[in-house]
């Protein structure tokens, strides 16, 4: 285990170095990275200052629920970089993961290494610019318990995202190119989930809470955090199911992951 560790740090040094060559470079990366959270959060802000609330909550609370998913999907999106579905096709289908199944050192930490987006930086950082401004925009009574289940939130969603980044890659062992579904869970799913659950019709909801539960990972939290009513009446306990929907979806991809592996035929590149 301490030999695993010490050669993720290794490859997560040889990643920062090999960024930080080009400053210019990276600085207009993470900018570019912001610059793009803060067109989607002013494109919202817009919306909502015109109409005032889109049923029922405010701008403060919308921030509040955009502000968690972009610094969730930032973090995973910057650590778990390797395992993006398009990159990790293209790894496949030019040969360049036969190349990790040849060395001795875990292959997991292996890709994982292969890709750190350090520019990620850029969206978790006004992520969390915005989620100050949320606070200041609504009255959270904040407890202990709040205080203490905010950062469990933030990592459920993490690992959810990362899990479905890991079924992505895996589905291309046998497709090569990443399904367009994948990106609709991901990248749509963060999207969807940056806005209160109940806006969505009925047939979309049901989807993501009885299929993927992704209700459960940002929305129901929030209802917790801001103390508003539960409008699909579920068990008091609704929002706390969070690190078990994250945990659950990550540890089915790492199933999935090793099941990928050792059913790999490589595509002879």
């Amino acid at each position: 285990m301490r030999h695993t560790v010490n050669i993720y740090r290794r490859l997560l040094g040889v990643q920062l170095r090999s960024q930080m060559q080009y400053r210019t470079a990276f600085v207009l990366d993470t900018l570019a990275s912001a610059t793009i959270v803060l067109l989607e959060f002013g494109a919202i802000a817009l919306v909502l200052d015109r109409f005032g609330h889109i049923q029922g909550w405010t701008l403060g609370e919308v921030a509040f629920l955009y502000a968690l998913v972009e610094i969730s999907f930032g973090l995973m999106d910057m650590v778990f970089s390797g395992f993006d579905p398009p990159r990790f096709g293209r790894m496949v289908r030019q040969g360049s993961f036969d190349q990790l199944l040849l060395r001795p050192v875990n292959i997991t930490v292996q890709v994982l290494g292969s890709d750190v987006t350090i520019r990620r930086m850029g969206k978790i950082i006004l992520g969390s610019a915005i989620f100050v401004l949320a606070l200041q925009m609504t009255d959270i009574t904040w407890t202990a318990v709040k205080v203490a289940y905010l950062p469990i939130v933030i990592l459920s969603m993490f690992l959810f995202f990362s899990g479905l980044f890991m079924i992505g890659s895996t589905i291309t062992f046998w497709t090569v190119e990443s399904i367009e579904i994948m990106n609709i869970l991901t990248y749509g799913g963060s999207f969807m989930m940056s806005y209160p659950m109940h806006i969505y019709p009925l047939g979309m909801r049901r989807v993501f809470t009885f299929v993927i539960p992704a209700i459960f990972l940002n929305y129901y939290p929030a209802l917790f955090f801001l103390d508003k009513p539960d409008p699909f009446n579920f068990p008091s306990f609704a929002p706390f199911i969070a690190p078990f929907v994250g945990g659950a979806t990550f540890v089915c991809a790492l199933i999935v992951w090793h099941f990928g592996m050792r059913h790999y035929q490589s595509t002879g590149t």
